[in-house]
């Protein structure tokens, strides 16, 4: 199993609002509201960790594509493909 950078191992009981048909309806499937939950958070904390990563580093990354797209690849000379 992959190590999970956000998750603490730890729980904290929390409340939430949820639909009451959305509630009825996952039961009825046997869905874990819980586990549901937490996944749905930990997926759209990752989402916005990478926007923000996107938007930050955003300049970085479009000098060293200038960069390239001017001088080429570093190490090209030495690609086989």
């Amino acid at each position: 199993m992959k190590h999970d950078p956000i998750a603490s191992g730890k729980r904290k009981a929390v409340n939430l609002s949820i639909d009451t048909g959305v509630v009825a309806a996952a039961r009825e499937v046997g869905l874990n509201l819980s586990q549901v939950c937490e996944a749905a958070i930990r997926q759209a904390t990752k989402a916005e960790q990478d926007r923000r990563w996107q938007e930050e580093n955003r300049a970085w990354a479009e000098a060293c594509n200038k960069w390239v797209e001017e001088n080429g690849l570093p190490l090209e000379r030495y690609r086989m493909f």
